[in-house]
């Protein structure tokens, strides 16, 4: 029985191999690195870090000043983002959430608050509780561990991230993203206020088994820069509010701040993680750039709602 010949090679016009479709990436790479400016070539790891973090602050500017649409488009994306970190972590701590249903709420928590306000994240939230009552009963490796682990992800991301959505419609035009950007920069300065202060005078401990690297001096320092970066909301046209008023609603955000970043520390530590991901060269995962804003976004949003300093979007 005579063996079988092998298939014939694929060959260009010239006679020579064609390559496979690694081979042409990894032409394509090194074409690409050729015409890469020298002062670009093997960037060091802060290089890396304030480009990654430039392109996200300016991509979060950009949707979040431009319309309402906008916005709501940016906070689903990180809203789903951020839940797929955080079922994949806990997927490392023998947990099994259903990632699939619980993305999809995180992500249409602000969708559906965009169209329908407080309705709408009531309409998620009996959806996402039939949909995963549907799949712990008739999927029988599924623990009741498991439904709180998804249900908790996509109610801590998703339904907490919509208070930034409401603060930015309850103010028409441009105005409504800058309170939004300012609220971004009260949570951003404060951590930056935290570690610069901390790191230089920083003796006590905040939260040794959590956050070692945390000083409660650092934390004071943080709290006052929240403080400071609410008074901006005075000049903000649409605002009704106080001094009093600002200095009280930045202690209590820069607060949840720290809360939301502290919480965010406890989960990886438990799960034995560095970064929630890898999104983010240099920064980790979005997860870990989001932390805080979470419980600040719905903290702020109920207390500028309620005490009337915004007009309710809906």
């Amino acid at each position: 029985m005579s063996e079988l010949s092998p298939a014939p090679k694929r060959t260009t016009r010239t006679g020579k191999p064609k390559p496979n479709s690694g081979q042409k990436a990894q032409r394509v790479k090194e074409k690409a690195y050729e015409k890469t400016p020298e002062r670009f070539k093997n960037p060091s790891s802060f290089q890396v870090r304030l480009r990654t973090g430039a392109i996200y602050i300016t991509l979060n500017i950009a949707a979040i000043l431009i319309s309402d649409v906008t916005t709501m488009i940016i906070l689903a994306l990180t809203s789903a983002i951020c839940a797929g970190e955080f079922y994949y972590m806990l997927r490392s701590d023998a947990k099994m959430p259903n990632e699939f249903i619980g993305i999809i709420a995180s992500a249409a928590y602000p969708v559906f608050a965009f169209f329908l306000g407080i309705n709408g994240l009531i309409m998620v939230t009996f959806f996402f509780t039939f949909a995963l009552t549907c799949w712990y009963v008739y999927w029988l490796r599924a623990r009741i561990s498991d439904v709180g682990v998804c249900m908790f992800g996509a109610l801590y991301i998703g339904m907490q991230l919509t208070g930034l959505l409401f603060i930015r419609m309850s103010i028409d035009g441009i105005w409504g993203g800058v309170l939004v950007l300012v609220i971004f920069a009260s949570i951003w300065f404060n951590d930056a206020g935290a570690y610069v202060f901390g790191s230089k005078f920083g003796k006590h401990k905040l939260a040794p088994r959590t956050s070692p690297n945390k000083s409660w001096e650092g934390f004071i320092a943080g709290l006052v820069v929240s403080m400071a970066f609410w008074c901006i909301l005075l000049a903000i046209p649409g605002v009704t509010i106080t001094v009093w008023q600002c200095l009280l609603f930045g202690l209590i955000c820069g607060l949840t701040s720290v809360l939301g970043d502290l919480c965010e520390s406890r989960i990886k530590r438990s799960v034995g993680f560095k970064d929630s991901g890898t999104i983010m060269p240099g920064h980790g995962g979005l997860f870990d750039r989001c932390d805080s804003l979470m419980p600040t976004s719905v903290a702020a949003a109920i207390l500028l709602f309620t005490f009337g300093c915004l007009p309710l979007p809906f």
